[in-house]
């Protein structure tokens, strides 16, 4: 995976499902994963949803408003790493508390 990319994987269960995230959230990428997004969003609004964020190395503003309107859409579970993934999902979460799922 190049330095600039970003990789969206969507795993989908009968009752959940995972939106995993490796890479960058910048630039033309952020409007990638707000259009993946827009795609998905029927079918999986329905399904507890999941964020994980473990692998993001770096988020620039429209990233991070991509995750944030996903996350106000849904109420994801985050899923993270690291302090600065930990830092991110608290950023996207600005507003009413919800779980942060830490893994080391």
């Amino acid at each position: 995976m190049g330095d600039h990319t970003l990789r969206i994987t969507i795993d989908k269960g009968e009752q959940d499902a995972v939106i995993k995230l490796e890479g960058k959230i910048t630039g033309p990428w952020a409007a990638e994963l707000s259009r993946a997004w827009k795609e998905q969003a029927p079918s999986l609004v329905s399904r507890k949803l999941s964020l994980d964020l473990r692998d993001i190395t770096y988020s620039d503003a429209k990233g991070t408003q991509a995750l944030r309107d996903i996350y106000s859409q849904t109420g994801a579970r985050l899923l993270t790493s690291t302090p600065w993934t930990n830092s991110l999902a608290e950023e996207v979460m600005r507003g009413p508390a919800q779980a942060i799922d830490e893994e080391k």
